[in-house]
């Protein structure tokens, strides 16, 4: 099976900073695999020929000044219409080739989150800690929001109109990723996985990944994830370490009372129950925040409802094209 071009209007956001050197043959490979798309090339304060290679190949330009893939993601968002969203980073490393798949699996749910979960294509793809990084993550993310997640991390996605016209985009750099993931965990949307190839940069292209830099952003924005989106387990865990702390301070001080009637270490006393007072303030703050929590998304699930859902008429999927390298 396959999408009906004349009902769906697919648009490929490809956020580019420096890609001169895989630019062309990203542009290249999404046309192959999918003749109809329109591609869009987010050069994003490039100083190289990114935009020179990128106009030539084909692709609609257009810019933005503020450096982060967070923020190309949140202009191209806001500006681009279209019924179906492609994101895929511009270096040449997702395969292209598995798009209509992708494609297929957003109508075929229909769903409006299609994460493309990395597949090695070649020894090597993974830089030295990025794997083991992302499957710490994965657990971590699945954990909390009680929802499965395998690559949390991919850049490579299909998203319905619902989805993108839904989704705030309040990151500014690569953490982009794990808050759409985490929208679509907190917002319940119909999602599915599909394998993708995953391969290394071409050379001449150089990664603009700082490995511990970016991995504590992306922790830092889980941790900030957790607070909004889980604030009842959040305050409560916050809650539970302080009235431990306050107990453990505060019982010698009881005990000590009860066997002399007297509290000759007050100035301890007034810690214990500070802390505790402090303990319950904090479950408190995840009562509050919880019940403003559900407002919140009853208004952001309104607002999803209020785009139609993915739009589809079967027809015969075409001959396989040739697999790209």
């Amino acid at each position: 099976m396959h999408y009906d071009a004349a009902v769906s209007r697919i648009a490929a956001i490809v956020p580019c900073h420096n890609e001169e050197a895989a630019i062309a043959t990203v542009i290249a490979d999404l046309r192959r695999a999918v003749p109809e798309i329109e591609i869009y090339v987010y050069d994003n304060a490039s100083t190289d020929n990114t935009v020179r290679v990128a106009t030539a190949a084909g692709a609609i330009v257009r810019h933005e000044t503020v450096k982060g893939k967070g923020n190309v993601v949140r202009r191209a968002f806001a500006d681009v219409d279209a019924d179906v969203y492609v994101l895929i980073d511009g270096d040449d490393t997702y395969a292209a080739r598995d798009l209509p798949a992708m494609i297929a699996a957003l109508h075929a749910g229909p769903h409006d989150h299609v994460l493309g979960v990395r597949k090695e294509s070649a020894v090597g793809a993974y830089r030295p800690g990025h794997a083991l990084g992302n499957r710490g993550f994965n657990w971590f993310v699945s954990a909390v929001f009680n929802s499965p997640v395998s690559d949390m991390l991919s850049g490579y996605r299909v998203f319905s109109r619902r989805f993108v016209k839904s989704f705030p985009a309040l990151s500014r750099e690569f953490e982009i990723e794990t808050e759409l993931t985490v929208h679509a965990m907190s917002l319940r949307v119909p999602q599915v996985e599909v394998p993708v190839g995953f391969k290394d940069r071409p050379l001449g292209s150089e990664s603009k990944l700082r490995t511990y830099h970016d991995g504590f952003r992306i922790l830092s924005l889980i941790v900030g994830l957790i607070r909004h989106e889980r604030p009842l387990m959040f305050y409560g865990l916050i809650g539970l370490v302080l009235a431990v702390a306050g107990v453990a301070i505060g019982t010698p001080v009881v005990i000590e009372f009860f066997e002399t009637g007297l509290v000759p270490r007050f100035p301890t006393a007034v810690l214990a129950v500070g802390i505790i007072l402090a303990a319950f303030m904090s479950w408190m703050i995840g009562l509050i925040l919880d019940g403003v929590l559900k407002s919140r998304r009853e208004f952001s699930r309104l607002n999803y409802l209020s785009h139609e859902s993915p739009t589809w008429r079967p027809m015969t999927l075409p001959a396989t094209p040739g697999r790209d390298s």
